[in-house]
Protein backbone atom coordinates (compact mmCIF):
# COMPACT_ATOMS: atom_id res chain seq x y z
CA UNK A 1 0.00 0.00 0.00
CA UNK A 2 2.91 2.35 1.05
CA UNK A 3 4.45 1.59 -2.45
CA UNK A 4 1.12 2.60 -4.27
CA UNK A 5 0.83 5.86 -2.77
CA UNK A 6 4.59 6.95 -3.00
CA UNK A 7 4.20 5.90 -7.13
CA UNK A 8 0.78 7.59 -7.27
CA UNK A 9 2.61 10.73 -5.38
CA UNK A 10 5.67 10.46 -8.00
CA UNK A 11 2.74 9.99 -10.73
CA UNK A 12 1.13 13.08 -10.00
CA UNK A 13 4.47 15.48 -9.21
CA UNK A 14 6.54 14.27 -12.05
CA UNK A 15 4.08 16.20 -14.71
CA UNK A 16 3.48 19.09 -12.91
CA UNK A 17 7.44 19.79 -12.19
CA UNK A 18 7.37 19.02 -16.45
CA UNK A 19 4.10 21.59 -17.32
CA UNK A 20 5.80 24.26 -14.85
CA UNK A 21 7.58 26.59 -17.68
CA UNK A 22 10.96 27.86 -16.47
CA UNK A 23 11.41 30.95 -14.72
CA UNK A 24 12.44 33.86 -17.14
CA UNK A 25 14.52 37.20 -16.21
CA UNK A 26 12.73 40.43 -16.55
CA UNK A 27 11.85 40.99 -19.90
CA UNK A 28 14.12 43.75 -21.58
CA UNK A 29 12.81 45.84 -24.94
CA UNK A 30 14.48 44.75 -27.83
CA UNK A 31 16.12 48.00 -28.52
CA UNK A 32 17.86 47.99 -25.45
CA UNK A 33 20.51 45.68 -26.32
CA UNK A 34 23.58 47.59 -26.84
CA UNK A 35 24.99 44.48 -29.14
CA UNK A 36 24.89 45.39 -32.56
CA UNK A 37 24.08 48.45 -34.88
CA UNK A 38 22.87 52.33 -34.59
CA UNK A 39 20.15 52.74 -36.90
CA UNK A 40 20.44 54.88 -40.22
CA UNK A 41 17.11 56.72 -39.59
CA UNK A 42 16.18 58.06 -36.35
CA UNK A 43 13.66 54.92 -34.92
CA UNK A 44 10.59 57.41 -34.66
CA UNK A 45 10.57 58.15 -38.96
CA UNK A 46 11.50 54.55 -39.57
CA UNK A 47 7.99 53.12 -37.90
CA UNK A 48 5.92 55.83 -38.84
CA UNK A 49 6.46 55.66 -42.47
CA UNK A 50 6.72 51.60 -42.77
CA UNK A 51 4.34 50.77 -40.00
CA UNK A 52 1.45 51.94 -42.28
CA UNK A 53 1.87 49.47 -44.57
CA UNK A 54 3.25 46.61 -42.25
CA UNK A 55 2.76 45.22 -38.80
CA UNK A 56 4.77 42.62 -36.98
CA UNK A 57 3.00 40.49 -34.99
CA UNK A 58 5.08 38.90 -32.02
CA UNK A 59 8.04 36.91 -32.21
CA UNK A 60 7.25 33.33 -31.37
CA UNK A 61 10.36 31.07 -30.25
CA UNK A 62 10.49 27.85 -32.55
CA UNK A 63 12.57 25.74 -31.34
CA UNK A 64 16.05 25.46 -29.81
CA UNK A 65 18.67 22.29 -29.86
CA UNK A 66 22.34 21.64 -29.59
CA UNK A 67 22.20 21.39 -33.15
CA UNK A 68 19.89 21.38 -36.23
CA UNK A 69 18.02 18.34 -36.14
CA UNK A 70 18.01 17.15 -32.73
CA UNK A 71 14.70 17.66 -31.08
CA UNK A 72 14.93 20.11 -27.98
CA UNK A 73 12.67 22.62 -26.97
CA UNK A 74 10.16 24.72 -27.77
CA UNK A 75 8.25 27.96 -27.02
CA UNK A 76 9.09 29.34 -23.00
CA UNK A 77 11.49 26.48 -22.74
CA UNK A 78 13.97 28.67 -25.17
CA UNK A 79 15.78 31.72 -24.34
CA UNK A 80 15.13 34.76 -25.85
CA UNK A 81 17.34 36.15 -28.89
CA UNK A 82 16.83 39.89 -28.86
CA UNK A 83 20.00 40.75 -31.33
CA UNK A 84 18.37 38.42 -33.46
CA UNK A 85 14.74 39.37 -33.18
CA UNK A 86 15.94 42.98 -33.58
CA UNK A 87 17.64 42.58 -36.82
CA UNK A 88 15.02 40.34 -38.28
CA UNK A 89 12.30 42.90 -37.60
CA UNK A 90 14.54 45.62 -38.89
CA UNK A 91 15.43 43.83 -41.98
CA UNK A 92 12.04 43.00 -42.89
CA UNK A 93 10.97 46.52 -42.23
CA UNK A 94 13.64 48.17 -45.22
CA UNK A 95 13.12 44.90 -47.35
CA UNK A 96 9.46 46.17 -47.99
CA UNK A 97 9.51 46.59 -51.17
CA UNK A 98 10.36 42.69 -52.25
CA UNK A 99 7.04 41.73 -50.11
CA UNK A 100 5.10 39.66 -52.78
CA UNK A 101 3.46 41.44 -55.53
CA UNK A 102 -0.25 40.06 -55.66
CA UNK A 103 -2.46 43.70 -55.31
CA UNK A 104 -3.58 42.67 -52.05
CA UNK A 105 -2.62 42.31 -48.71
CA UNK A 106 -1.01 38.85 -47.31
CA UNK A 107 1.13 37.39 -44.49
CA UNK A 108 4.20 35.65 -44.59
CA UNK A 109 5.60 33.92 -42.06
CA UNK A 110 9.72 34.66 -41.78
CA UNK A 111 11.95 31.90 -40.29
CA UNK A 112 14.83 32.85 -38.61
CA UNK A 113 17.32 30.18 -38.20
CA UNK A 114 20.97 30.82 -36.21
CA UNK A 115 22.89 28.10 -36.12
CA UNK A 116 26.18 29.00 -33.47
CA UNK A 117 28.35 26.15 -34.24
CA UNK A 118 28.48 26.77 -38.13
CA UNK A 119 27.83 30.66 -37.37
CA UNK A 120 25.25 30.76 -39.57
CA UNK A 121 21.90 31.99 -40.51
CA UNK A 122 19.00 31.14 -42.87
CA UNK A 123 15.63 33.24 -43.33
CA UNK A 124 12.69 30.92 -44.88
CA UNK A 125 8.85 30.98 -45.34
CA UNK A 126 7.35 29.46 -42.37
CA UNK A 127 3.91 27.62 -42.85
CA UNK A 128 1.87 29.86 -41.30
CA UNK A 129 1.77 32.22 -43.88
CA UNK A 130 -0.79 32.78 -46.68
CA UNK A 131 2.10 33.65 -49.30
CA UNK A 132 4.12 31.23 -50.51
CA UNK A 133 6.35 29.49 -53.29
CA UNK A 134 8.46 31.46 -55.06
CA UNK A 135 7.61 34.87 -54.00
CA UNK A 136 7.39 33.73 -50.52
CA UNK A 137 11.06 33.11 -50.90
CA UNK A 138 12.10 36.10 -53.13
CA UNK A 139 10.98 38.02 -50.20
CA UNK A 140 13.04 35.72 -47.41
CA UNK A 141 16.42 35.79 -49.66
CA UNK A 142 15.47 39.86 -49.70
CA UNK A 143 15.11 40.30 -45.64
CA UNK A 144 17.99 37.63 -45.28
CA UNK A 145 20.64 40.15 -47.30
CA UNK A 146 19.63 42.77 -45.27
CA UNK A 147 20.41 41.25 -41.82
CA UNK A 148 23.66 42.61 -40.46
CA UNK A 149 26.35 40.28 -39.58
CA UNK A 150 26.49 39.12 -36.36
CA UNK A 151 29.18 39.12 -33.84
CA UNK A 152 28.97 35.58 -32.78
CA UNK A 153 31.09 35.74 -29.47
CA UNK A 154 29.75 38.42 -28.02
CA UNK A 155 26.16 37.07 -28.21
CA UNK A 156 24.73 34.99 -25.22
CA UNK A 157 22.80 31.88 -25.90
CA UNK A 158 22.20 28.90 -23.90
CA UNK A 159 21.95 26.49 -27.29
CA UNK A 160 23.30 26.20 -30.14
CA UNK A 161 20.65 26.30 -32.76
CA UNK A 162 17.32 28.26 -33.08
CA UNK A 163 14.37 29.36 -34.68
CA UNK A 164 12.31 31.92 -33.75
CA UNK A 165 9.45 33.13 -36.42
CA UNK A 166 7.82 36.30 -36.85
CA UNK A 167 4.34 36.52 -38.76
CA UNK A 168 4.10 40.04 -40.80
CA UNK A 169 0.83 41.32 -42.03
CA UNK A 170 0.91 43.43 -45.09
CA UNK A 171 -1.77 45.98 -46.35
CA UNK A 172 -2.93 46.32 -49.31
CA UNK A 173 -1.66 48.64 -51.73
CA UNK A 174 -3.23 51.61 -51.82
CA UNK A 175 -5.61 52.25 -55.09
CA UNK A 176 -3.25 54.71 -57.28
CA UNK A 177 -4.99 53.86 -60.39
CA UNK A 178 -7.57 57.18 -61.53
CA UNK A 179 -10.21 55.78 -63.85
CA UNK A 180 -9.31 56.35 -67.38
CA UNK A 181 -13.39 57.58 -68.32
CA UNK A 182 -14.79 60.20 -66.03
Amino acid sequence: MIVGLVAGVVLLAVPLYFMRGPSEPPKKEIDDEPLGFAPSVPAGIEKIEKNNRLSLGEFQRVSCSSAQGVRGQAGRECDRLPFFEKSLARAIEESLDCAPRTGEGGTLNYVLSVDFNKKTLHVFPGASGMWKGPQARRATKCVKQALPAPEWDKLSHSYRYYEIAVLTTYKAPPATATPLFE
